[in-house]
């Protein structure tokens, strides 16, 4: 049987200009595709990928213009869609100004104080 997998992701952004991705979230999508039962939960900052309508076109650095900026909001929209969990700590955001309505469909909120009932239902957990 196999182990039931939980990425948790706090480090928001990290990677997105050289990418266009989250490493984690990318690395997520081919765990899954190797038939791999992985999960996410988004703490601190990373809610902030489940925001529908974010833009990051236009952004300049310099002479450098990105030409291909990230959209983490489908990513994590992707993974639901092909089975995943996406939970997300709803007071982390709360804390963050995000309304539940501009949050993707998907995504799951999870209260701090249910957190270690939904952490018990996975054999491995890693934290990014």
């Amino acid at each position: 049987m196999s182990k039931r997998i939980l990425n948790i992701v706090t480090c928001a952004y990290r990677a997105t200009l050289e990418e266009q991705d989250d490493p984690i979230l990318w690395l997520t999508h081919s765990m899954r595709a190797a038939k791999a039962p992985v999960d996410v939960l988004l703490l601190s900052n990373a809610v902030c990928y489940l925001v529908r309508d974010q833009d990051a076109s236009g952004l300049t650095l310099g002479g450098w213009s990105q030409s291909h900026p990230p959209r983490l909001v489908d990513d994590a929209a992707a993974l639901a869609d092909g089975g995943a969990s996406v939970f997300y700590n709803a007071a982390d955001a709360r804390t963050r100004g995000i309304d539940p309505a501009d949050v993707v469909d998907a995504a799951i909120p999870i209260e701090t104080e249910a957190l270690p009932e939904l952490l018990s239902r996975y054999d491995l957990i890693l934290n990014w």
